[in-house]
């Protein structure tokens, strides 16, 4: 084989039609080998010096090469670990703009640059090749970009319902036609499946990591997984056990599938840092190809900046960085099909040396760019680093998950003192946080339960975690859940705690419906999914994880009360408001009411009584569309309501209680009482 000089642009590998194009930044090396292999990823066919270099692109061109061939690149440089640099070209490097991947990934100690048995670990230099035990980086040709084809869903705000699930732990144990669907991306496509989610009425599936990654070597060590996939190795390729074969451009068939059911598709991506952990960690890709460049460092240059929590930072604040998020970002929406993404710990993308920037480049390349500003752009608004905790300062346009409604709903049904205040102001939207800043209600995420805690069943049935699985000693894990037991720790046969958990599990779905803003529900939780207590499931691929299909009569209930409460939210355009609603002087605008369970407004002493436990949610609407009545009873007993006596709405309609076998009218008058039971919530409509 021979090799010129090639183009700079694009990075990665672009096929031509008479060969292909190798790209690289790399701004410190002295010499890159380009490494191809065989179609499997096994054998060394060729190895090949980059000939082309300007400033910190190498490149060079290969005339006539077979399109089916893997790669991987040896980097040459200083392995000066005291100055940042950590080159070693006895490890075969994965692009990072690799689109698909060959081959299987194999921990073994060969994969660390330095001698693991010297006791100068990470300063001591290691020869020992990795190759056979790498993953290598498919050439992929793509099909035109087919921009015309992408759904405009940036303002699907007002009755998006977000379903965030895990690929494998969703589709394992599903039925399906197609059995070899099970576990992967086609599952997702299958006709029971798209039965199943457009029967629940959800809009939005987020997909937990797709990326390709790896198990992190403490977990290898432990026989364990990462089951959740938050250890990025390729920002540009599927995971290839989530592929139903080996070609990563069946994903964007996959994803029009989808799409042809009427539902969106987001990405959970992590460009916070990646598998290759702090300097005792792995010589993979970014820390070979130009370690200085790609991860922020400390002030000893030996050692990474921890803001993530994961070992290692990528270095956001240099413009190369910037540059292959926002490639990565462009090749899943132009090239894959995917309507947005869900940026973990994204407090990284805006950090500067100084802190967070909510004007940071990356923030503003993303805001500027034609194809980007078109997608749904969502924040988790914190990292652990100093100044991490962000909620509230992201661009206009971007959701954020908000926290703080989470653990301010669980601290309300748990029965928590003085709390009614702040639970008011999450069903509002979260207004004190987002309205300030120019923001809109369905920019605040609204979840209770997510991946990463304990599932809606075990909310309401764990008083404390129970991790030992996990092989941390329990001490993993969120340690305040704002939980509660429901007087029995863990699974049980008490007709009374079962009663009280079901009822629980109900009331804060209804709040999760009803409150302004954008809903996320955990899958699962609409079917009573337990964890068994465990709060930090990330290493458990087993069915400690996996979706049970076979659901007792107390679970179908449930089901389709969550079936029933969504069906609601996208029927009533009050529960999805574009804007804020404050109380307003004339009858003839939008107003949000807050009364008490007498039937009157709610006075300032009425906000600070601590042992509250009763509350009234009146959203009015404008001549010729309903108002709607939220009542909220948390108490441990029944409770009787007086309906406020309103000229405007003479006359309610039961819409919805999350009591299963509340004793209620079909409608009441105003002014009239309503009795009801304890831990529920209740939804009245009323005609102009």
């Amino acid at each position: 084989m021979q090799i010129e000089r090639g183009a700079l642009y694009p990075l990665g590998a672009t096929p031509l039609d008479d060969g292909v194009n190798f790209a690289l930044v790399s701004e410190h090396a002295s010499r890159v080998e380009l490494c191809l292999y065989d179609y499997e990823g096994k054998t060394e066919v060729a190895r090949l010096d980059l000939p082309g270099r300007d400033g910190d692109l190498w490149h060079g061109f290969v005339p006539g090469l077979d399109k089916r061939l893997t790669y991987g690149y040896r980097v040459y440089g200083p392995y000066e670990p005291e100055l940042g640099h950590r080159f070693n070209p006895n490890k075969l490097l994965l692009d990072p703009y690799a689109k698909g991947l060959a081959g299987q990934f194999k921990w073994t100690q060969k994969h660390f640059g330095y001698d693991s048995n010297s006791p100068l670990k990470d300063l001591s230099f290691s020869s020992r090749d990795n190759a056979n035990q790498m993953v290598k980086a498919r050439i992929i040709d793509p099909p035109m970009q087919r921009l015309s084809e992408q759904r405009d869903r940036r303002f699907f705000t007002g009755n998006r319902v977000v379903y965030e699930l895990h690929v494998k732990g969703f589709t394992q144990k599903l039925e399906l036609k197609n059995d070899t669907a099970r576990g992967n991306l086609a599952a997702l496509a299958e006709p029971e499946t798209l039965s199943y989610l457009r029967s629940l009425g959800v809009t939005s599936l987020e997909l937990l990591p797709v990326h390709g990654f790896i198990n992190d070597y403490f977990l290898h060590q432990r026989r364990l997984t990462n089951y959740w996939g938050y250890n990025s190795l390729a920002f540009f390729a599927p995971h290839q056990a989530y592929l139903p074969g080996t070609d990563p451009l069946v994903f964007r068939a996959i994803i029009d599938r989808i799409h042809d059911a009427g539902l969106e598709v987001i990405l959970d991506v992590v460009y916070n840092h990646t598998a290759e952990s702090d300097q005792l960690g792995p010589t993979l890709s970014m820390r070979g190809i130009d370690n200085n460049l790609y991860y922020r460092l400390a002030a000893d240059k030996r050692h990474y900046v921890n803001d993530t929590g994961c070992g290692n930072t990528l270095n956001v604040d240099h413009p190369r960085v910037v540059q292959l998020i926002m490639d990565s970002l462009r090749y899943w929406v132009s090239v894959q099909g995917v309507d947005g993404f869900r940026f973990d710990l994204a407090s990284i993308l805006g950090r500067r040396q100084n802190g967070f920037d909510p004007h940071h480049p990356l923030l503003q390349a993303i805001a500027q760019d034609p194809l980007l500003n078109q997608v749904l752009m969502i924040a988790e608004p914190w990292d652990i680093g100093p100044g991490g905790y962000q909620l509230g300062a992201f661009p206009q346009g971007w959701l954020e998950w908000n926290d703080r409604y989470r653990d301010c709903v669980r601290r309300f049904w748990r029965g928590d003192a003085g709390v009614i205040p702040e639970f008011a102001r999450r069903l509002h939207g979260s207004a004190d946080i987002f309205e300030g800043r120019r923001r809109r209600p369905a920019e605040s995420l609204n979840f209770i339960t997510s991946h990463d805690g304990f599932t809606l069943r075990d909310l309401v049935s764990y008083q404390h975690r129970h991790n030992r699985a996990n092989g941390e000693h329990n001490r993993d894990g969120h340690h305040e859940n704002f939980s509660s037991n429901s007087g029995h720790e863990g699974e049980t046969n008490k007709i009374e705690v079962l009663q009280r958990r079901d009822a629980l599990q109900r009331a804060l779905l209804m709040t999760l419906m009803l409150s302004q803003g954008t809903p996320m529900v955990l899958a699962g939780d609409e079917r009573g999914r337990t964890q068994r207590g465990n709060n930090n499931a990330y290493s458990q691929d087993n069915e400690l994880n996996w979706l049970d299909w076979d659901l007792d009569p107390q679970q179908h209930s449930l089901l389709g009360f969550v079936r029933d409460l969504i069906a609601i939210r996208a029927d009533q355009p009050l529960l999805g408001c574009p804007d804020y609603i404050h109380a307003a002087a004339s009858h003839e605008e939008r107003a949000t009411l807050w009364f008490t369970p007498n039937g009157q407004l709610m006075s300032d002493s009425d906000w600070h009584q601590p042992d509250l436990a009763q509350l009234g949610y009146l959203l009015r609407g404008k001549p010729g569309e309903p108002s709607l009545y939220i009542l909220f009873n948390r108490a441990e007993q029944e409770h009787v309501f007086r309906l406020p006596a309103l000229d405007y709405a003479p006359h309610w309609r039961l819409a919805i209680c999350s009591a299963p076998n509340a004793k209620l009218q079909s409608d009441y008058a105003a002014g009239t009482n309503l009795s009801l039971p304890a831990h529920s919530a209740i939804l009245l409509s009323a005609d102009r």
